[in-house]
């Protein structure tokens, strides 16, 4: 059984529900624990009128508007290398999460996809700037990002980070002018500052700073999850949050959302560090067993495969557990993607 590790919720939310029953998907026809390199251990059968086979199209249509409008939001332009460099990153596929995250979140508290949108897209900005920089040679040196050079190699590195300024400068853009006109101001202000949150000192460069100095430390438990929370978790939450907020979620359904998002967001981080330690760089389009070869800490190495596994199966049962208080159809497309999350094969 995986340690009940204490996840650093704000202090405004009530404590995670944790469950330790192991959870399976119920189509057999698409079920990810067929494959032998699960992530995850055995979960139980989902009882959902709302099927796998269904998620899969939400997902596959969400994904489908997102890259169209990604491809609109940022077209080449004066000065074109500079652009060129952010359509690279931006538009290099990805499994699409954090925008259909935000999308999903916003149904969920009865709002739209159009809503939702300028949020979506503009957490996917801000993704992209992050893996754009975490490639840097001064921050985690990777040279492969999506099967393909990173960033930082196919257009230089000052290009490289100026390509990522941008497109976070660009994020801010989008929900600004996005939501002007269909989504209340004071909402709209919110989910800016929820995003903002993320990116700085308390979310995504909190963590980076202390994944850096953390290289060839003994690193515990307690500041893997630090780091993790922040590097990984943070955007997922903001995502999530963000979408609840344009939604018109009331506070408790945000702070329900927050705990859920805080959950699939430390899961894909622990699914990432067993998919690391067992599939190839060419299964996963990037460098496998980097962060042994760094000596960084990960799930697998303080916990074991199996201890990193049955631990994402409780974040899988504790982040379903938030969305017990929502409608049953509403929430189903949240509860499978925790579990595309957790089945993921790169």
């Amino acid at each position: 059984m995986a340690p009940n590790l204490k996840l650093h919720i704000p202090p405004r939310t009530a404590p995670l529900k944790t469950k330790h029953s192991a959870v399976s998907f119920r189509c057999a026809a698409a079920d990810p624990t067929s494959t032998a390199s699960s992530s995850v251990s055995q979960l139980q059968p989902d009882k959902e009128c709302f099927g796998f086979d269904d998620f899969k199209q939400y997902m596959a249509s969400k994904v489908a508007a997102v890259d169209e409008a990604l491809d609109r939001a940022l077209p080449l332009r004066h000065q074109e290398r500079l652009h060129e460099s952010m359509r690279y990153s931006l538009l290099a596929g990805g499994k699409r999460v954090r925008p259909v995250l935000a999308i999903a979140a916003c149904e969920l508290m009865g709002g739209d996809e159009a809503a939702a949108a300028p949020v979506a897209y503009a957490v996917e900005m801000v993704h992209a700037m992050s893996l754009v920089h975490d490639d840097l040679p001064c921050m985690d040196d990777d040279d492969l990002r999506r099967g393909r050079p990173a960033n930082h190699v196919a257009f230089g590195v000052s290009t490289a980070l100026l390509a990522g300024d941008a497109l976070l400068a660009l994020a801010f853009e989008h929900v600004a002018r996005g939501c002007a006109g269909g989504v209340p101001a004071e909402r709209a202000l919110r989910a800016v500052a929820e995003l903002g949150n993320a990116v700085g000192a308390e979310g995504l460069a909190a963590g980076q700073v202390v994944d850096l100095a953390s290289e060839g430390a003994a690193v515990g438990l307690a500041t893997l999850e630090y780091i993790h929370v922040h590097k990984t978790a943070r955007l997922l939450e903001a995502a999530a949050v963000c979408g609840a907020i344009v939604g018109g979620g009331t506070d408790e359904e945000v702070e329900s959302i927050r705990r859920y998002a805080r959950c699939i967001g430390l899961l894909f981080q622990v699914v990432d560090d067993v998919l690391d330690v067992t599939r190839t760089s060419e299964q996963l389009g990037k460098t496998a067993g980097k962060d042994l070869a760094a000596d960084k800490a990960t799930y697998p190495k303080l916990m074991g495969i199996d201890g990193a596994r049955a631990y994402a199966a409780e974040l899988v049962a504790s982040a379903e557990a938030e969305l017990d208080r929502f409608d049953r159809g509403r929430a189903a497309p949240l509860r499978h993607l925790a579990r595309f999350i957790a089945y993921r094969q790169n």
